[in-house]
């Protein structure tokens, strides 16, 4: 069985919960780099980082943890 939730950005995450991953993209403002986690409960994370390959690793790390999750 592997593990039923993945730390990001600060928040610990219940991947059952998460119904979306967005693309990566540009935040607004000079904020660097985001992607947008959306729950079941159609709340949204956006998770944000300084840099872009720090943004990707992010989002391939959680990817992975959802593709390898078993409920």
């Amino acid at each position: 069985m592997s593990k039923r939730t993945h730390d990001v950005a600060g928040f610990t995450l219940v991947l059952d919960k998460i119904v979306m991953v967005s693309g990566l993209f540009e935040a607004k403002n000079n904020e660097g780099w985001a992607f947008n986690v959306r729950l079941v409960s159609g709340a949204r994370v956006a998770v944000k980082k300084p840099d872009r390959n720090a943004a990707v690793l992010e989002r391939e790390l959680l990817i992975k943890a959802l593709n390898t999750h078993d409920p």
